[in-house]
């Protein structure tokens, strides 16, 4: 992927960001796609993966969806269901993609699922604003 200068201290995708998850995405056809597990640093409780950690890899997943395509955007709104816990060092699979795209706004939608047994442990939806340009 090609990482615009200004995003390389990214917490999710950076890779100057030292203490970042330095994930990486990619497109294959309408989805973009990337893969992720949990370290021991990125717990809540329990061994359990913190919410926050599962909601910021998703919210890029979606936003990657665009950076892909050099749109400019920022997340306006995004609602986020988990459906399972996900464990510490559980490896999982991160999906993307645009399912309405309406002059600046534009509707995502992100999935986590587990790369095991393809357990669905998070979803979300996501309004992205893309950036005016004159």
């Amino acid at each position: 992927m090609r990482l615009r200068s200004e995003a390389n201290r990214c917490f999710v995708c950076g890779p100057n960001n030292t203490i970042g998850l330095k994930l990486s995405f990619i497109m294959q056809g309408e989805i973009c796609k990337s893969e992720f597990t949990p370290e021991k640093e990125h717990c809540g409780y329990d061994a359990i993966t913190h919410g926050g950690i599962i909601y910021c890899v998703l919210d890029d997943v979606m936003a990657n969806w665009l950076v892909l395509r050099d749109v400019k955007a920022y997340t306006a709104a995004c609602e986020i269901r988990y459906k399972s816990s996900l464990q510490i060092g559980t490896s999982v699979l991160l999906e993307g993609k645009c399912i309405k795209d309406k002059g600046r706004l534009a509707i995502m939608e992100g999935k986590m699922l587990r790369k095991d047994n393809h357990q669905l442990v998070a979803e979300t939806k996501g309004r992205f604003m893309k950036e005016f340009v004159e």
